[in-house]
């Protein structure tokens, strides 16, 4: 929870920097600047500052906030990352390789005395899933695909339950979420048979007043992530869940052969799996990531779709009265418990 300086690299495409995007937007306070290498085009609008002025600011750490190819460090961004080590900043990674790994870090850590610090570390000792019912109130964010707005309706929905007085708390399981809350867990670096056990983790019991608002990974539909996605259901054991679709796509993102599912088809996905857990699960709306239509489109879209659907749908990043609705009835009891 300390102050970051975000680091791009040399991205030239904006979904390989969901990291500094999420930190920029939803931990704004805590961003100092920005530091990219000459090859990159990706910009998150803060001050672009190099290491030694990000920590003269009050930077503590240079977040890694975009994606390589493969999950790996290319040798192009070692340097930049030694000389952060070198001005006095911690190392802070999201990636599926550990810091440590890389021997130039390592050593410069260690002739520093700087932290190298890997997000995706799960806690030692996971336990298998009980499968027992929890008290307390979940919801969970679901996906027609990735990358489309999972984390940042977990997030708007619940500042705006904790304005209505709910008491309601966003559960963190990927990186970015996990350094704007400042807990949570990586729930797609848990080895498969203890993901839905890591799930009970990140929620545990809570009062019978008390929401959990848990960000959701991957989607059902996914060729590569559905397991991860189908754990977390699991484990979750959601009383409630919002589904997130992007209307602009047409296929699984990097997957051309592999078509989106309809929103339909993940309700009734979600409803038939989740119900292993939690018998009571339902869909309380739809939360659409409009960024790419222009204010009227995006307003008759989601009219459309609550007329098809019969369910509250908005864009959380628009607000507005249709995000009102949705949130309103993210906090209606079941009426079959009522």
């Amino acid at each position: 929870m300390g102050r970051y300086l975000l680091f791009l690299a040399d991205t030239v495409e904006p979904g390989y920097a969901k990291t500094a995007f999420g930190l920029r937007d939803w931990a704004g306070e805590r961003c100092v600047g920005e530091l990219a290498l000459p090859a990159a085009t990706v910009t998150t609008g803060l001050p672009r500052l190099s290491a030694r002025e990000a920590r003269s600011q009050g930077a503590d750490a240079l977040v890694i906030g975009v994606a390589a190819p493969g999950g790996l460090i290319p040798d192009s961004w070692v340097p930049a990352l030694v000389e952060a080590l070198e001005a006095g900043l911690d190392i802070v990674s999201g990636m599926h390789i550990k810091l440590a790994q890389v021997a130039p870090l390592r050593d410069a850590a260690a002739r520093f005395g700087r932290r190298l610090v890997d997000l995706r570390t799960p806690p030692p000792n996971i336990p298998v899933a009980s499968g027992v019912k929890r008290s307390g109130r979940r919801l969970l964010t679901v996906g027609t695909d990735c990358a489309l707005g999972k984390k940042y309706t977990a997030l708007a929905l619940t500042k705006a339950l904790r304005a209505r007085g709910v008491d309601a708390e966003f559960r963190a399981s990927g990186q970015t979420g996990i350094l704007i809350a400042g807990s949570g867990m990586p729930i797609d670096a848990v080895v498969s048979d203890f993901v839905a056990g890591a799930a009970e983790l990140l929620s545990p019991a809570a009062a019978d007043g008390h929401l959990d608002v848990i960000e959701g990974q991957g989607s059902l539909f996914h060729p590569a992530y559905a397991g991860v996605s189908l754990g977390l259901l699991h484990g979750s054991q959601p009383d409630m869940f919002v589904v997130c679709h992007d209307p602009s796509r047409r296929h699984i993102l990097g997957y051309p052969s592999a078509p989106l599912p309809s929103i339909e088809a993940v309700i009734a996905q979600t409803v038939a799996l989740g119900r292993v857990t939690n018998p009571a699960i339902r869909c309380v709306g739809v939360a659409l990531n409009t960024s790419s239509l222009d204010e009227a489109a995006a307003q008759a879209e989601i009219a459309t779709l609550s007329a098809r659907l019969g369910l509250p749908v908005a864009d959380p990043m628009r607000g507005g009265e249709a995000f009102e609705r949705l949130v309103d009835n993210c906090n209606v009891p079941d009426p079959e418990n009522t």
